[in-house]
């Protein structure tokens, strides 16, 4: 039992224009987030990242908490699993005091 096109959005030109719209969302998306695309190429190809700027607030955060946790895992306080977990808690710690010190500035 076929059905007859009723519409001409059920039709070929319309699942064509569809699929055009979708390629070019698609090449818009990667134009416009072409920097973290190369920047993904370049540390997959063993080039070195950028420092982190030494006023960047969330950077000075992590190193602090990330050497105390690793100075915690030296003395035999925490397992380095329980490292990791600290250090993925610290993260969102410093991603909320960086935001906090973002918006006082």
């Amino acid at each position: 039992m076929a059905v007859a096109c009723s519409s001409a959005l059920d039709g070929a030109p319309a699942r064509v224009a569809a699929a055009l719209v979708a390629v070019a969302a698609l090449g818009l998306l990667g134009y416009i987030h072409r920097e973290d695309l190369t920047g993904l190429a370049r540390v997959a190809s063993g080039d070195a990242a950028k420092p982190a700027a030494a006023d960047d607030p969330f950077a000075r955060c992590m190193a602090e908490h990330g050497q105390k946790v690793d100075k915690m895992v030296k003395d035999g306080m925490i397992q380095p699993a329980l490292a990791e977990t600290f250090k993925s808690r610290a993260e969102g710690l410093c991603r909320a005091g960086a935001a906090g010190a973002t918006k006082a500035q």
